[in-house]
């Protein structure tokens, strides 16, 4: 479950040792775009202790790091310091093709060799240019490590030479053609941002229509934001106890022998069946 996906400067780990206060499902560690090009290696050095606050402070979510882009001199020594810390994953932005994954599935694959875990580390890429959206079906179905991945629209609207609407027309088609992506490999697909971050009701709104289209949470910017994206991607007990009755309905009636089952004027269909139990999947983990 990664319905809240917070981002903080590892420049800053005054606000990383805070993420225990926030209740996101996945927390960021960034040293890409929200730590200065002249702190970064500073912020790299300072990796595992910054870890260590956080871990030490109590977090007990999905704990990340965003190392610097693939085409970047720092990328592979990010990688390394990364995998070195007790985190279990890594954010790997603007990805364009696959083969830019090899480098991190090669170290994940290495340091869960001579340290095991419970849960071997995993993988979240960025698909934020023009050729990351247009490889985004190949970027998504290749690398066995690539659990989740996120839409950047500001990225993707800079290089497009597009104007950013309240709507969001100019990003529609890219957004739906990685959550498609993600889909299809079965990956989750995490939300685009939204900066405008003293507008609640614009986060609530484009998050409310991320969940429409199918996409698994979203990205934050602030503690704010984390409460309002739990709260759109956790079902309502309004949900939970209509997706409750179908289930059991098709369970009483596959018992029964029953092949055509009416639930509430609705016929019941494998899709139905499918949405609503995810939604009860959803509902208990929501609760963990």
């Amino acid at each position: 479950m990664m319905r809240s996906f917070l981002l903080a400067p590892a420049n800053r780990p005054d606000l990383v040792a805070k993420f225990p206060r926030f209740g996101a499902d996945c927390c960021v560690i960034d040293l890409e775009d929200g730590t200065p090009f002249a702190d970064k290696v500073r912020a790299r050095e300072m990796l595992a202790e910054t870890v260590g606050k956080a871990r030490n402070g109590g977090y007990h979510g999905l704990l990340t790091v965003r190392v610097n882009l693939p085409s970047s001199p720092l990328y592979l020594d990010d990688v390394a310091a990364a995998l070195a810390c007790d985190i279990d994953g890594i954010v790997v932005p603007k990805l364009e093709s696959a083969d830019e994954l090899f480098p991190v599935a090669h170290w994940i694959r290495r340091r869960d060799a001579e340290a095991p875990r419970r849960r071997p580390r995993f993988v979240i890429g960025g698909i934020e240019s023009i050729r990351g959206v247009l490889n985004a079906v190949a970027i998504c179905a290749t690398s066995p490590h690539l659990d989740a991945v996120y839409f950047g629209a500001e990225d993707f609207t800079a290089e497009m030479g597009a104007r950013r609407t309240r709507g969001g027309v100019e990003v529609a088609t890219a957004r739906g053609m990685v959550v498609m992506a993600a889909k299809a490999a079965g990956v989750l697909a995490i939300d685009q941002a939204v900066v405008d971050i003293r507008d609640d009701a614009l986060f609530t709104e484009d998050t409310l229509s991320g969940r429409d289209m199918g996409f698994d949470g979203k990205t934050c910017v602030t503690p704010g934001q984390v409460k309002l994206a739990n709260a759109a991607y956790t079902p309502t007990s309004e949900e939970h106890d209509t997706a409750r009755r179908l289930v059991d309905t098709y369970e009483a009636a596959m018992r029964n022998g029953i092949g055509t089952i009416d639930f509430e004027g609705k016929m019941i269909d494998a899709p139905l069946l499918k949405r609503a139990q995810k939604v009860l999947d959803l509902s208990a983990a929501s609760c963990k």
